[in-house]
């Protein structure tokens, strides 16, 4: 006897190291794992539909809707990256041929009155001569090389991140989506709670992934509307260009969709329209920064059978704590306590067949 219980305290013991060692392994992919299974849970249904529709090709669905994913991740960037080099190519050819034609005078008077003083001030202040400029130029040069190198290297370094990220996301996307039943199926056979708790519990998560993704993207549709109608009365230029940033922004919390709006009030500020530049800015916080506050809470509720500021402050406290991840993490964390609870009430309280039972007697 005492052997056993030995046996059993060394096999909890390397149960609990096994588990240690798994999460060591896993936790560079942390990120993209846990994406990729609120992705799958959400898209599930979505996947069997189509499954059905290519006559049982389970693997020719995943891959489309790996592709679908991509798509919706690069036709936005591509988009916004194919607008911003026109923009440039336009801008430098005017200064260009503005230069050729009417000079460094011509181009300044170009400009809007608030930037023509400062802007011909700097140039006066350079105007010296062609070897004290070419020293200047050179010491300035030197002293933020280090400075350019470094950020140089920090911008890299985070496009690398986020792309090894989305690539581990798609991948195990991927073998979510194919193997996700059977990994559903395993989880119910080893997990030592009764039968069906352990798909209640994943079904709770999914539920509230499908809830809180939804009202995301719809929440991010209506700061862009509503940051749409400030462009259209200050009179934004390309306001639907910023709309579209608006709407993309607004899916990522650690930027939000108001910045979009201080940005556009920072241009009309330098184009000379002090006030509508101030219209805009406090529009950006009042109407678009609260709508964020107030509409996804709504939405995420009909997914949720939680309290609308239970699911507030799941959200802002996922977000502190986890960062952007965390908006999928705080509501998945206060789901799965609610949902233990459940079933701990309705399997093993008072309410339960086996609580309400009378004792048996002694025989």
């Amino acid at each position: 006897m005492t052997s056993d219980l030995v046996a059993r305290r060394v096999f909890t013991g390397l149960i609990i190291l096994s588990i240690f060692l798994l999460g060591v392994i896993v936790w560079p992919f942390a990120n993209g794992f846990f994406l990729a299974a609120v992705l799958a849970g959400a898209l599930y249904g979505a996947h069997k539909r189509l499954t059905r529709l290519l006559r049982g090709r389970n693997n020719l669905s995943a891959g489309l809707l790996c592709f679908a994913v991509v798509i919706a991740l690069l036709l936005p960037l591509t988009g916004f990256t194919a607008f911003l080099i026109s923009e440039a190519a336009d801008g430098v050819r005017f200064v260009s041929e503005t230069l050729k034609t009417e000079g460094t005078e011509g181009l300044v008077n170009q400009l809007p009155g608030a930037l023509r003083q400062p802007v011909q001030s700097i140039l006066d202040r350079f105007a010296i001569e062609e070897l004290k400029l070419d020293d200047k130029i050179q010491q300035q040069v030197s002293s933020t090389g280090g400075t350019a190198a470094r950020a140089v290297t920090g911008v890299v370094a985070a496009t690398g991140s986020f792309a090894f990220q989305t690539t581990m996301m798609l991948i195990a996307f991927f073998f979510f989506l194919v193997d996700g039943k059977r990994l559903v199926e395993w989880l119910e056979s080893v997990v030592p709670l009764k039968k069906g708790q352990t798909t209640e519990i994943l079904l709770e998560f999914r539920h509230v992934s499908i809830a809180v993704l939804v009202s995301s993207v719809v929440t991010a549709g209506v700061q862009a509307v509503a940051a749409l109608v400030g462009y259209l009365i200050t009179r934004v230029p390309v306001p639907f260009f910023f709309a579209a940033v608006t709407f993309f922004l607004a899916l990522i919390p650690a930027i939000g969709a108001a910045v979009v709006c201080f940005v556009a009030a920072l241009l009309l500020l330098i184009t000379g329209h002090p006030w509508a530049a101030l219209f805009l800015a406090i529009w950006g916080v009042v109407v678009v920064g609260l709508v964020d506050n107030i509409v996804k809470p709504l939405l995420a509720k009909r997914g949720m059978d939680m309290h609308g500021a239970i699911i507030f402050f799941a959200l802002l406290g996922g977000l502190a704590v986890f960062g952007t991840v965390g908006l999928l993490l705080g509501p998945l964390i206060v789901a799965f306590f609610l949902a233990v609870v459940r079933i701990y009430e309705r399997d093993y309280g008072r309410s339960s067949p086996q609580a309400s039972a009378p004792p048996t007697p002694p025989t």
